[in-house]
């Protein structure tokens, strides 16, 4: 399984890139694994300010509709557009162009609440 070292995760599947004050937010590659072929995604949330732990939108599998949730408070500032006409992204790299939403993150002390790659990987095998 891919677990990029560089990234924070959530015990709900999504990964947190940071880019200066936005973070890119996307599914995990453990997650799209499970959800299988990924068909629809559904983020009608730009311009919002969402706090941590709210959905943030939906992605559809064949066989089941998964919500996606906020990593940390912040307005999410932009959604890839490239889902919507390929959401296999997310299923062929899940970690670069398969991202879902840029957030600009409004308390950065809550990326310290996220899981580093290694724990992330011990809840999986937990």
């Amino acid at each position: 399984m891919n677990l990029p070292e560089n990234l924070k995760y959530t015990k709900e599947h999504e990964w947190v890139r940071v880019e200066g004050d936005i973070a890119v937010v996307g599914i995990t590659d453990f997650a799209q694994g499970e959800l299988g072929d990924i068909v629809f995604v559904e983020i009608e949330t730009v311009g919002e300010s969402l706090a941590a732990g709210e959905t943030f939108g939906t992605v559809e599998a064949v066989k089941t509709v998964s919500d996606l949730f906020m990593p940390v408070t912040g307005e999410v500032v932009e959604f890839n557009s490239a889902l919507e006409d390929s959401p296999e992204l997310i299923n062929k790299d899940a970690y670069g162009d398969g991202w879902m939403v840029k957030v600009k993150i409004e308390d950065a002390s809550q990326l310290d609440a996220l899981m580093d790659a290694a724990a992330y990987q011990a809840m999986l095998e937990a």
